[in-house]
């Protein structure tokens, strides 16, 4: 079974304001195994060295690259994403990063929940996303 989407819609729509193209969805129903990831933050995963300070797109770009390699070590697909939670540092980097963020979920219409935080847990972060997949059940 694919999970059903509940009210899809793109962010160009109800955001026309904004320069975004993000595939989101009101909700999901999902049956099977669920992969929680934590919150994914702008760093190498081998390495944990910190990438691209200063650049709220790239890393977005970093952050959306560590949750497609985890959800694959999971066994699971891009499109068995359900859930994103975005947290940002800085209002003014909302279109990049939900832009950017957008090129990874096309098609694909999770539900996506955005903050604004004081602060992430090293200084140069500028975005951190954690993400829910679920794997459907072969029946």
């Amino acid at each position: 079974m694919t999970h059903k989407r509940i009210r899809p819609f793109n962010t160009k729509d109800t955001y026309p304001e904004q320069n975004l193209n993000n595939d989101l969805a009101q909700g999901v129903v999902a049956r099977g195994a669920t992969v929680y990831l934590r919150g994914q933050c702008p760093q190498d995963l081998d390495t944990a060295e910190d990438v691209a300070p200063g650049d709220p797109e790239a890393q977005t770009r970093k952050v959306m690259e560590n949750i497609l390699q985890l959800l694959n070590e999971a066994g699971a697909k891009p499109e068995h994403l359900v859930k994103l939670v975005v947290y940002i540092t800085d209002i003014n980097n909302r279109e990049s990063v939900y832009r950017t963020m957008g090129e990874y979920i096309r098609g694909i219409h999770p539900v996506s929940t955005g903050l604004v935080v004081v602060a992430l847990a090293r200084p140069t972060w500028l975005v951190e996303i954690d993400a829910t997949a679920v794997i459907p059940d072969d029946k």
